[in-house]
């Protein structure tokens, strides 16, 4: 059965058109670092598993595309380059701390923006609605995933 998950990326860094000008529209989902959203990762993501494109820390943060997981993990590089703004001092390559996974984005939607998913009350209990939840990578559960991809008129990935 798949999982579903809600990703959050800069869209300075790494917008869904800059996701979509990509070669198959995959993009290696580099800079996570909190353990969490890292374990999350390595631990529960299937290739193929359902992705909530979110665009955070811009002026209309909110949903703005369907994508999937198109890759197992694999060790982030960023971490071991010291011009990268993620870059680890304390990650070895010989025992790497982060990890990143291929995110293929399998269809651009409207932007369902952050004020109307708290307005729904269909998703009052979605994680990252929830007070002081900051994390890049948050699961969904089912019934959200087909609520939130039925209001934007997409059947999922």
């Amino acid at each position: 059965m798949p999982h579903y998950w809600l990703m959050k990326a800069e869209p300075a860094e790494a917008s869904i058109d800059d996701v979509l000008a990509m070669p198959d529209a995959t993009v290696g989902w580099t800079g996570v670092r909190n353990y969490q959203a890292r374990n999350f990762m390595r631990d529960s993501m299937q290739v193929g598993d359902g992705v909530l494109f979110y665009h955070s820390s811009c002026a209309q943060p909110g949903v703005v595309g369907i994508a999937r997981v198109a890759s197992g993990i694999k060790v982030d590089p960023t971490q071991f380059d010291p011009a990268s703004p993620y870059f680890d001092a304390a990650s070895k390559p010989e025992a790497p701390r982060w990890l990143l996974v291929d995110v293929q984005v399998v269809h651009k939607t409207r932007n369902l923006t952050l004020p109307e998913l708290r307005a729904d009350a269909a998703l009052a209990d979605l994680l990252i609605l929830k007070k002081g939840n900051r994390l890049s990578i948050t699961p969904v559960e089912p019934a959200h995933w087909q609520h939130i991809v039925s209001v934007l008129g997409h059947p999922g990935v």
